[in-house]
């Protein structure tokens, strides 16, 4: 394993992306032990993406980790798709971990509804009341966290939740990873937590593995911190941490 720092960001490069996920998971076990310390509940934000894989089942599997005292969020959705649908993201976690593991509690964002816009305010009153605690996350092939792509990226949003139109190079990642078949079944829109909502988070674990991510990363960590490329703005929050495999560190330099 490989470890540097940008700025505020540790970059860790393991050799495969199950030491990559398990590393990830003991470390985020590490931070719910640390919190539940001086909490009786914690309140956890998860990311819905192949990329994250290994990181949830290493999690899922870890006996460490106290679920019954953790509430669980997801940082996106997309509208129109049924709640119950495969290809949602509230699916997509229920079978990774949502129904694995014992959580406290489990908030769904609500894609099917008629008024998305409705449904960032509810949700929004909802992580008003549980601040977040640690947020799992990835990064897009456009430099995106969450469904911030470049175009709606705001690094002092004034909203806690969104709704969104997708980016092509956004949807396309979705074909990418085999969720949808062709880009015309990919949503449009979706409803996303922002960033400084993301931002707010005392821990951040970034998993990124794949070919696909490797521009991404290099632009995370060598861009300037802008818009242009959203997730450069992890640089400066208070301690957040980069997993990757061989694949996605590959345009690297130490």
């Amino acid at each position: 394993m490989k470890e540097w720092k940008k700025e505020r960001l540790t970059v860790r490069v393991f050799n495969n992306r199950s030491e990559m996920g398990i590393a990830a998971a003991k470390d985020f076990a590490l931070a719910v032990e640390r919190l539940l310390k001086t909490k009786d509940t914690l309140n956890v934000v998860y990311a819905a993406a192949p990329s994250q894989n290994e990181f949830l089942r290493a999690m899922a599997n870890d006996a460490r980790i106290d679920f019954r005292r953790i509430a669980a969020f997801h940082m996106d959705e997309y509208t129109g798709l049924s709640t119950d649908s495969p290809r949602s993201f509230g699916s997509f976690l229920k079978n990774a971990i949502f129904d694995r593991v014992p959580f406290k509690e489990v908030h769904l964002i609500k894609g099917d509804t008629k008024d998305p816009d409705e449904e960032a305010r509810r949700y929004s009153r909802l992580l008003a009341t549980h601040p977040i605690d640690i947020v799992c996350m990835g990064i897009g092939e456009n430099g995106h966290i969450a469904f911030n792509d470049p175009s709606v990226a705001d690094f002092n949003d004034p909203l806690a939740v969104k709704v969104v139109e997708l980016e092509e190079t956004c949807r396309l990642q979705q074909v990418h990873d085999k969720c949808f078949p062709q880009l015309s079944e990919v949503p449009t829109h979706a409803l996303t937590l922002t960033i400084p909502t993301l931002a707010s988070a005392t821990y951040h674990f970034c998993v990124v593995p794949a070919s696909s991510k490797t521009k991404a990363v290099h632009d995370t960590l060598n861009s300037p911190i802008s818009t242009a490329c959203p997730a450069t703005v992890m640089r400066t929050w208070g301690q957040p941490v980069l997993y990757l495999d061989p694949d996605s560190a590959r345009m690297l330099h130490d």
